[in-house]
């Protein structure tokens, strides 16, 4: 009797200490159901012990890992610990929660398994941080700390105010129709449609229809009355992506929608009234195709009553790693991944390189390295091979360059304040090691 009261005693020592850890704790059986479950468990779940225990841990934590890459099935299989750095867990209010966990294999005095403990934390208020850190650098979907991009950030509320109508000039992929969104959105148009046309997509033949539209008879095959771009933009905005293209016909009609505000549908012959801001883009400077004969001056004018120059990638690298950790998080998204970082090796090519393609090519290269890679750290050897011969012309540390990983500096920062200084503490609400905390300390020079 003595025995037993003393192993009683003891088991609620134990209850009592591990219901005083921050980190959730819940064990399985060799069946996967919860024979334990701590105090922070049901906090970060809102699952109370009692309606956790019996069930299969898949449909307590509800994780996107439970059905192809469950850690504890792993345990179990392999008689390995299993880390995973994040994963998203579903809450019982319904609400996604990330979380970094470990998992590894339970014995008995005689060695023989007897089940998995699992151990998880938190990872909601880094995640917090992380939001309130990218909304410095965000705006309308476009990410960027460049002094170019940020000052046009400055007086894109102003120019989504007034009605006049947007040139938009920058190179393939550097971003313009985000631009064109962002004006939309910001303006008092914003409750109506934003239409994009590709004015180099469509043959001449079909751009006039596409845009003005077209009456039933005006042609053999138009059976029906057809509404065009500008019809469809009614209120809102029209933007015109790679204006350049277009041929000297449509010019003229486009030239009389500015002027009048007003055009004809082919076949019709009555006027439309028109309510629509115009906003065009280019990737061409058009006064070399104006002396040349090819764009008339007169609707240059017309479209040209308010310029945005848009900078190449290859003049913003500073904005190189927030890219990179935007189109990270996109692709763990879209393709069920849990990749977290990019190894410094990696960076400095991506840095070095001059993105003929721009922020769309960048894109293209992190989505290429998302399918080559094998572990969650982007690796050099996951680029395009292209890639590979790139020079170290803008090491990571050049005062071009933006720190690596200015975000994360910034997070450490804030959690260690949070912490009081306290390293250890850090590390654990990071999800990281000591030695890893340290040693990015020192490498990003913070003082406490």
């Amino acid at each position: 009797m003595k025995k037993k009261s003393n192993s009683i005693f003891l088991c609620d020592q134990a209850d009592l200490i591990l219901d005083s850890i921050s980190e959730g704790i819940f064990t399985v059986d060799p069946n996967m159901k919860i024979t334990y479950f701590n105090r922070a468990a049901e906090n970060i779940t809102r699952i109370k012990k009692k309606d956790a225990i019996g069930r299969y841990c898949f449909e307590v934590l509800r994780a996107n890992i439970c059905e192809r890459n469950c850690p504890i099935k792993k345990s179990l299989q392999t008689g390995k610990e299993i880390r995973v750095d994040i994963a998203d867990i579903i809450r019982n209010d319904g609400k996604k929660i990330p979380i970094s966990l470990n998992s590894t294999l339970m014995k008995d005095t005689q060695g023989k398994t007897v089940g998995a403990v699992e151990i998880f934390r938190d990872l909601s208020p880094i995640e917090e941080l992380r939001k309130e850190i990218r909304k410095t650098y965000t705006f309308h979907d476009i990410i960027s700390k460049n002094h170019k991009i940020l000052e046009i950030f400055n007086y894109l509320p102003q120019i989504a105010e007034s009605d006049s109508t947007v040139l938009i000039e920058g190179p393939s992929g550097s971003g313009k129709e985000l631009f064109a969104r962002a004006i939309h959105n910001l303006s008092p148009r914003k409750n109506h449609s934003f239409i994009a046309v590709n004015c180099s997509a469509l043959p001449e033949t079909l751009l006039e229809s596409e845009l003005f539209g077209y009456m039933k008879g005006a042609f053999t095959d138009a059976k029906t009355n057809k509404p065009g771009r500008f019809a469809l933009a009614q209120n809102g905005t029209l933007f015109l992506d790679e204006v350049d293209s277009l041929p000297s016909t449509i010019q003229v009609k486009l030239l009389r929608v500015l002027q009048e505000k007003e055009y004809e549908p082919l076949g019709a012959t009555e006027s439309v009234r028109s309510n629509v801001r115009v906003i065009s883009a280019t990737k061409t400077d058009l006064i070399p195709l104006i002396d040349k004969g090819i764009f008339r001056d007169d609707l240059y004018f017309r479209l040209n009553v308010i310029k945005i120059k848009l900078p190449p990638l290859s003049e913003r690298r500073d904005d190189i790693p927030l890219l990179i950790n935007f189109f990270i998080e996109r692709f763990n998204k879209k393709m069920g991944k849990n990749i977290i970082n990019i190894s410094d090796d990696a960076l400095r090519k991506l840095m070095n390189y001059d993105y003929p393609g721009n922020v769309r090519e960048l894109e293209n290269i992190i989505e290429h390295a998302f399918v080559m890679c094998k572990s969650n750290e982007i690796k050099i050897g996951d680029l395009p091979p292209h890639l590979l011969t790139i020079q170290d012309a803008y090491p990571i540390n050049s005062n071009r360059e933006s720190k690596f990983k200015d975000v994360e500096r910034q997070i450490i920062i804030k959690t260690l304040q949070k912490n009081n200084g306290n390293k250890i503490q850090t590390a654990k609400d990071l999800g990281l090691h000591r030695s890893t905390l340290w040693r990015k300390i020192k490498k990003y020079k913070i003082t406490q």
